[in-house]
């Protein structure tokens, strides 16, 4: 395998006529392609270049390397990326092509193409062709002992499950990238379940699907702070699933060490999704707010038994809470009138022995009133079934 890696290294460097390396996900060098370094017959990118030079005699990249070239999301990339220079740390331009196979990252092929132009356009016919050489080193390499997304999604299930969770999340973490930032996405399908035949629509993602329905996706970024691939992929598997869906977006972590804690965080938002119409049909963790402390909670307060037996005094006191308290916005809110409100609030007050005018007692309140709602929505949980790709 290693002479077919070597010529296709060859044979993209000849089409694009610039010095390329073939690097696996840990940045192992396994291919390159030498220039001349002067003269006439010097090829584009043949400048020194420290981190080329350190690759090749190194066999690797050290660790801040590595985190250098990441932040630009080469680990999420599925098609050329431009990788500006950095004259400091002596690093010229490159043009980076992700090598993947099923939509699953295995490496990159590195061309230091000084930032030429004719490359910029990726229907360029040189560019299209190594594109494809790209993609049949990632085949090569798949074949290599990789794993496919059967295997990562029985990965995931195992992590998630807490059976064998170390050997899973290596597994994970070998195939992700320890260093890429990811996101578990909660799909919580309404009645009807998941259509036939239906995966998330959106290469690279890890998913499962949890007997009852639920389904989780493991989704890497192209950085920390760019939460817009779990939105849109969020967007897209829920117009293919039945209407009253909601889907949670858990916090980024990097690397795949925290995935139980965000898994936590996702489910937690799809069911806060389900019962607040603001944040509806897609939450995410870090704009939950209140409803954080909300989810862990076991129940509300028994206090409030006789009140939440109540569906309109129950909405009333529900409303007025967010409303802070204001009689104004809630009369509104609720459409009726503002003398019928507080008719309302003393029944609630009657019920529940509270006094409406504390602090501590409308915290209790409307901790209660919230509490009660989550424990009405609908919560998936099974032992967890595999799809076999991520689409």
């Amino acid at each position: 395998m290693r002479d077919d890696l070597q010529d296709l290294v060859d044979e993209v460097s000849r089409l694009l006529g610039a010095p390329a390396t073939l690097e696996d996900r840990d940045f192992t060098l396994l291919a390159f392609c030498a220039h001349p370094a002067s003269g006439d017959d010097a090829a584009p990118g043949t400048a020194l270049d420290a981190v080329r030079t350190r690759s090749i005699l190194t066999r690797g990249s050290p660790v801040a390397t590595r985190r250098w070239f990441e932040e630009f999301g080469i680990a999420t990339a599925t098609g050329p990326l431009r990788i500006p220079a950095d004259p400091d740390a002596g690093i010229l331009t490159r043009l980076c092509l992700p090598v993947r196979s099923a939509g699953l990252l295995h490496g990159w092929l590195w061309l230091l193409d000084e930032g030429r132009t004719d490359l910029g356009d990726p229907a360029a016919p040189a560019l299209v062709a190594a594109l494809e050489l790209a993609a049949a080193a990632g085949r090569l390499l798949a074949g290599d002992g990789a794993p496919g997304t059967a295997d990562l999604s029985a990965a995931l299930r195992s992590v998630l499950l807490g059976i064998a969770p170390l050997r899973a999340t290596q597994t994970l973490a070998a195939a992700l990238g320890d260093r890429t930032p990811v996101a578990l996405v909660a799909l919580h399908p309404a009645a009807g379940g998941l259509p036939p035949g239906w995966v998330p629509p959106a290469a690279g993602a890890v998913p499962v699907v949890l007997d009852g329905g639920e389904v989780a996706v493991l989704l890497p970024l192209p950085r920390a702070a760019d939460p817009r691939p779990a939105g849109a992929l969020t967007a897209a598997a829920l117009a293919g699933l039945p209407p009253g869906s909601t889907a949670g977006v858990s916090a980024a972590r990097t690397g795949c060490g925290e995935l139980p804690a965000q898994w936590h965080e996702a489910r937690t938002a799809a069911r806060v999704a389900a019962v607040a119409p603001g944040l509806a049909p897609v939450a995410s963790w870090t704009e939950l707010g209140a409803w954080r402390s909300v989810a862990e909670l076991s129940g509300p307060d028994p206090a409030l038994a006789r009140l939440l037996a109540d569906p309109v005094l129950t909405e009333t006191a529900g409303v007025w809470l967010d409303c802070a308290g204001s009689p104004q916005r809630a009369a509104s809110r609720l459409r009726i009138h503002r003398q019928t409100l507080y008719y309302r609030l003393g029944r609630i007050a009657d019920l529940t022995g509270l006094d409406l005018a504390d602090g501590a007692d409308r915290l209790l309140l409307h901790l209660g009133v919230r509490a009660a709602r989550l424990l009405r929505a609908r919560t998936p949980v099974g032992t967890g079934r595999d799809l076999g790709s991520a689409g």
